[in-house]
C-alpha cells in the first residue's frame, strides 16, 4: 500500500539552507548571507499574503512556479525593483531550490519548474561618473563643525581614494588601516576576497586625525553610526545626498547628476582609466571578479575613444552621392 507523499518541511529546509550550505558548506561572506536573507523576508511576506498562511506553516509545495513568478512580478509593479534586483531575487530563490531538491528528491518537480524561470534580460546603460571639479566639490561638502559632518568627509574621501563599494566602506575597522610612511586601507571585498588599496597623503591624514575621534577598540566600525555601530547603506546614502545638496550651490552641474555611493566608485575607475592606468590594474584597485566589468568603464570613456580616433588619419572617401529613389526602400525605411 503506497502513502501519499508527505511535503518537505519548508521551514527546516530554509534553515538548513542557511546554516548548512551557505554558512558551514559554502563559507559565503556575511554579506552574500545577508543578500539572501534579504531575499527571503520579501519573498516569505508575498507568500504569506498571497496564501494567507503564516511562514512556518508553508510546504515546499507552496512556493511553487507560479508564485515564484508572480512575486518577481510584484517586485517591479509594486515596490519598483530594477530588473537587476529582480534577477538577484530569483539567484537566491534557485539556489534555496537547488539545496531543497537535493536534500529530498520528491521536491524535484516543484524545484525544475522553478529552475525554468529564466533570467530577464536588460539594457546596461552607460556608466555615471563625476568630474573632478564635482567629485571635489562633494568631498568638501559635509559641515566640517560636526562630528557627523567630519565623518561624511573622511567617508566619502576614502571611497573616493579606494573605490569601495558601500558595503566594504561601512564594513571596514580601525585594524584595517596601515598608517605611515606609505599608508594603506585593507578591503574586504566580495567572496572573502581582500585587497589592499594604497591611500593619498591628504585621505591618511584626515583618517589619522579621525581616529582620534572614535573609540580606540580594533573591533571599532572605522565610521560609527551615533550608536557607536556600523552604519547603514540607507544612512551612507542619506548623508551623501545631503552633501551633494549643498555641493549643487558651488558645483551647479551637480544638479542634473543622480549621485550614489556606487557613482563614487565608478568615478574611481573612470579617473584612473583617464590618467593611464592599466584596465588590469583598475580590476585589481576595484576587486572586479571579471574583466568584463572593468571594460564597462572602457566602453563609457567617449573622450579616451575619441583621443583613439584622432590617432588615424581620415580615410579619402570623396562627396557622397544621393542614390536614385526605390520605392520598395523607402516603404522599409518608413517602418
Amino acid at each position: 500500500m503506497t502513502h501519499p507523499r508527505q511535503p518537505p518541511d519548508f521551514a527546516a529546509l530554509v534553515r538548513g539552507f542557511f546554516c548548512e550550505r551557505l554558512i558551514d558548506q559554502q563559507n559565503v561572506s556575511p554579506n552574500t548571507v545577508a543578500a539572501y536573507r534579504d531575499s527571503f523576508r520579501l519573498f516569505l511576506a508575498f507568500v504569506r499574503k498571497r496564501r494567507r498562511r503564516l511562514p512556518y506553516e508553508l510546504t515546499f509545495d507552496d512556493i511553487d512556479a507560479p508564485t515564484v513568478l508572480a512575486f518577481l512580478d510584484d517586485l517591479e509593479a509594486t515596490r519598483g525593483s530594477t530588473v537587476r534586483t529582480r534577477n538577484a531575487r530569483l539567484s537566491a530563490i534557485r539556489a534555496f531550490v537547488t539545496y531543497a531538491s537535493a536534500c529530498d528528491p520528491a521536491a524535484l518537480p516543484v524545484a525544475q519548474r522553478i529552475l525554468a524561470i529564466p533570467s530577464k534580460r536588460f539594457d546596461r546603460p552607460l556608466l555615471g561618473h563625476l568630474t573632478q571639479a564635482e567629485v571635489e566639490a562633494v568631498l568638501v561638502a559635509p559641515d566640517r563643525a560636526a562630528w557627523s559632518g567630519r565623518r561624511d568627509r573622511v567617508l566619502f574621501t576614502v571611497m573616493y581614494n579606494t573605490g569601495a563599494r558601500v558595503s566594504e566602506a561601512i564594513g571596514l575597522g580601525r585594524e584595517d588601516l596601515e598608517l605611515g610612511s606609505t599608508s594603506s586601507v585593507r578591503i574586504h571585498g566580495k567572496g572573502r576576497k581582500d585587497r589592499s588599496v594604497p591611500l593619498w597623503k591628504r585621505t591618511a591624514a584626515l583618517l589619522a586625525d579621525w581616529l582620534v575621534e572614535i573609540a580606540v577598540d580594533d573591533k571599532t566600525p572605522l565610521f560609527p553610526n551615533r550608536h557607536g555601530r556600523r552604519m547603514s547603506r540607507s544612512g551612507v546614502e542619506e548623508r551623501l545626498q545631503k552633501a551633494v545638496t549643498a555641493a549643487s550651490d558651488p558645483c551647479p552641474s551637480l544638479r542634473a547628476k543622480n549621485v550614489s555611493p556606487h557613482t563614487l566608485r565608478h568615478t574611481t575607475a573612470m579617473h584612473l582609466l583617464q590618467a593611464g592606468v592599466d584596465v588590469t590594474v583598475i580590476a585589481l584597485w576595484l576587486g572586479h571578479e571579471s574583466p568584463e566589468t572593468t571594460h564597462q568603464y572602457v566602453e563609457a570613456d567617449v573622450e579616451m575613444k575619441r583621443r583613439a580616433l584622432d590617432r588615424l588619419d581620415e580615410p579619402n572617401v570623396g562627396k557622397s552621392r544621393r542614390p536614385k529613389p526605390d520605392q520598395l526602400l523607402d516603404f522599409l525605411n518608413g517602418l
